[in-house]
């Protein structure tokens, strides 16, 4: 997936897409989205005065801007989630929502699954999967407002696991589409047997945005 011949560009996006995750810390969130356009400005102009071959100079910046999108841009939400109420309560939530969808996608795919979810990008996935995914995601509300979170009520329970559920989903489907159009199986070696530690996150880097949108506008606390 990386250009080896980039390595001053590896480095460079590495460093600030690390202090991108952690910039709503700074101040009350006004050098957000200055530093999202010049980190956009600043590596487009990388790309065009260390242009390597005029074909691929474009792929290049897509792959380099897309990863700040997908990664650290994403991830971010999971600090914006902590800051506010219940910031703490709430990334439990998501950590129940996303494991209880991955437990209960697996065991129920494995008994029961029968018809394909999305063969193109994960072939092994079923929609008697998905479906128990959310019923495992439910219960996972559901344990989060009966035990820890009482300030969540029964419709913030179910339209969290729903909705997140399925963005969940989605993350993981769209993190399988990745790694198929780069024909690699695992996202890296770091985690051996659970693949890369992308692979472990995928589905959290969907589900943190939504979270935290929903919190913003609906979640009444």
């Amino acid at each position: 997936m990386a250009l080896p011949e980039r390595t001053l560009e590896r480095w460079l996006a590495s460093l600030a897409g690390s202090v991108l995750v952690f910039m709503p810390l700074a101040g009350d969130g006004k050098l957000l989205f200055p530093c999202i356009g010049l980190l956009f400005i600043g590596f487009s102009l990388l790309f065009l005065f260390r242009v390597r071959t005029i074909s691929t100079a474009a792929s290049e910046v897509a792959f380099a801007l897309l990863a700040f999108l997908y990664i650290p841009f994403l991830l971010m939400h999971m600090v914006l989630l902590r800051q506010t109420t219940f910031g703490i309560q709430w990334l439990f939530v998501i950590m129940l929502i996303v494991m209880t969808n991955d437990s209960a996608a697996y065991y129920t795919g494995c008994a029961f699954g029968k018809h394909r979810l999305y063969p193109l990008v994960s072939p092994k996935k079923s929609i008697e999967g998905a479906v128990g995914g959310l019923i495992g995601s439910l219960c996972g509300t559901l344990l989060a407002k009966f035990t820890f979170f009482q300030q969540l009520t029964l419709i913030d329970a179910v339209a969290t696991a729903l909705v997140v559920g399925v963005v969940g989903q989605a993350g993981d489907l769209f993190e399988s589409l990745l790694k198929r159009s780069f024909g690699v199986k695992d996202s890296g070696t770091i985690i051996p047997g659970h693949g890369g530690v992308l692979d472990r996150l995928d589905s959290i880097l969907f589900a943190a945005p939504v979270t935290y949108y929903y919190v913003l506008f609906f979640f009444k606390g």
